[in-house]
């Protein structure tokens, strides 16, 4: 992998990470069309870990003050549990609570995901058929419920939103945020909350695909990862902000649009021979 291409791939899983339409897809597509195929199926795990890690980091970054907020209220709680429960204890569990789905199906179904979903076809059809429900779910929602409105009830349905992002194509946030629409939230709300619920799962993730397979790096790899991380952590932490600040006041229809497009892009591709899958 040359440096440019570690440039290339670290920009797409920045601009790509926080966005409903799916990291895992684009940068699958992306190492397609560079021919990183070559690359061993460890060195490309390895690779992947850790540019997500740069940008985890970003969202760790910018929600820096909620987090600490939340987990201060959350521990002071644990410390004395007959006190009335305020709300940022409360977002702290139902944060724990709505992970749960997650990391239960994600082990249950690891190998499976790995070896038999991660197909660019299978990326093609749920582009295209998670983006058609995210259209919909922004269209019908009410979008009246803020944050402080959530339950427990409610957190659970987040994270199963958040575990459909086990399969390839489906995005993490989009999933989260098209239950938090379908519920009734705000889009601002439904996405600042799935930014929240993504911090433990993929941090933890990410932290163990890192340290199990960083040593299958080669050193031609290593300074060209080193670089993707970087970038993908600075672009991740700039989509974020603006991201929040477009959901004031636009849709998600761009989004929308741009997975269909790409997922019908990339059937013409497969069918055509011009991408192997």
């Amino acid at each position: 992998m040359s440096f440019l291409e570690a440039l290339i791939l670290g920009l797409v899983q920045g601009l790509t990470e926080f966005l409903p339409i799916s990291s895992s897809a684009h940068v699958q597509i992306a190492q397609q069309l560079m021919g990183q195929s070559d690359l061993s199926r460890p060195e490309l795990t390895a690779f992947i870990a850790t540019i997500q890690l740069g940008t985890e980091l970003a969202v760790v970054a910018y929600f820096a003050k909620d987090i600490k907020k939340i987990s201060m209220a959350w521990f002071g709680w644990m410390a004395k549990p007959k006190a009335k429960m305020s709300a940022d204890a409360k977002l702290g569990w139902l944060i724990i609570i709505g992970t749960l789905p997650v990391v239960v199906l994600g082990l249950a179904f690891r190998d499976f995901i790995e070896n038999d979903v991660r197909s660019l076809w299978v990326i093609a059809f749920t582009l295209i058929g998670f983006g058609i429900i995210l259209g919909v779910a922004d269209f019908v929602g009410k979008k009246r419920k803020t944050i402080a409105d959530l339950s427990y009830k409610h957190g659970v349905m987040f994270g199963l939103g958040q575990a459909l992002a086990l399969v390839p194509g489906v995005s993490r946030s989009g999933g989260t945020i098209t239950v938090g629409l379908l519920l009734g939230y705000t889009r601002q709300a439904a996405a600042r909350y799935s930014f929240l619920l993504a911090i433990p799962a993929v941090l933890a993730s990410g932290l163990f695909l890192f340290i199990s397979t960083f040593g299958d790096l080669s050193q031609e790899m290593l300074l060209a990862t080193i670089v993707a991380t970087v970038v993908s952590g600075i672009v991740g932490l700039t989509v974020i902000h603006y991201l929040l600040k477009y959901l004031e006041f636009g849709s998600f229809l761009p989004f929308v649009i741009w997975r269909v497009v790409v997922g019908l892009w990339l059937l013409w591709m497969l069918t055509s021979g011009s991408i192997v899958a």
